[in-house]
């Protein structure tokens, strides 16, 4: 290979790195808002679901790593380091791996994740008692934004005991409906209903929810797909640098 490709698969390779190191930082900044976020359907999972809060520092931990794959292969292209680029290349291999396995057992497993998320929200809901907790005020937030009430319809809301053995005639706040005339109360907790009619939105969560969801999830798996394409990228222009740099310090060995 001559000099000219060699200097050019260099740069496109550094310039490859800077580009991993910008979509580790995305992961690792998508992990961190899954841990940190409470005002999301995020926080209604993360009280119950130990999944999600493995699944959240497994993302920082492949973010972080990614970030320091960048730097290392930025290294090892620009000083021309063949074992940074060896390191680079195995390090990149292991990491696609992962990811495919990842994606894999995500796909197989959607419907059991479909159920636990259910499984989580009915609880919620049988357990809530208006006190402000994480997982409650995110549950209020979702029903006033998205305007619906329970997670199948407003009916999950009758096995909740406080609404059950309540003698006063209570519903949840942040499931009333905005555009029927009265007074609009809290926006959690619960209020209490003039008649049997609960003045709340008729649809559940359900669907909002998921579409919330799968639109978030959307957006992690095309940043996953770029990062692949990447890594291929990556492993190809790290194994052919490694190659001529090899050749070159061959030819530079003094021959008798």
């Amino acid at each position: 290979m001559g000099k000219g490709c060699i200097t050019a698969t260099k740069y496109f390779l550094f310039l490859f790195n800077l580009l991993f190191f910008i979509f580790g930082a995305l992961i690792m900044g998508f992990g961190l808002w899954i841990l940190l976020d409470n005002q999301s359907f995020i926080a209604v999972l993360q009280d119950s679901s130990k999944a999600l809060k493995v699944g959240s520092y497994i993302l920082i931990g492949v973010g972080s790593f990614s970030m320091l794959m960048g730097f290392v292969g930025c290294l090892g292209a620009i000083y021309e380091v063949r074992c940074l680029l060896g390191l680079y290349f195995t390090c990149l291999l292991l990491i696609l791996i992962a990811q495919v396995a990842a994606a894999v057992l995500i796909y197989f497993q959607r419907n059991l994740l479909r159920t636990e998320t259910s499984n989580i929200v009915t609880k919620l809901l049988e357990n809530y008692n208006g006190q402000n907790k994480t997982a409650e005020q995110a549950w209020d937030y979702i029903q006033r934004n998205m305007r619906c009430c329970g997670w199948t319809g407003p009916e999950d809301w009758m096995r909740n005991p406080v609404i059950v053995n309540s003698s006063q005639m209570l519903y949840p706040c942040s499931c009333r409906n905005t555009s029927v005339p009265g007074d609009n109360g809290t926006n959690s907790g619960f209020c209490e209903a003039q008649s049997d009619n609960w003045p709340n939105y008729d649809t559940g969560c359900m669907i909002s929810v998921e579409s919330w969801l799968f639109t978030n999830y959307g957006v992690i798996l095309g940043i996953c797909l770029g990062v692949a394409v990447i890594e291929l990228l990556g492993m190809i222009l790290s194994m052919g640098l490694c190659k001529s740099v090899h050749q070159e310090d061959y030819t530079k060995v003094p021959k008798y």
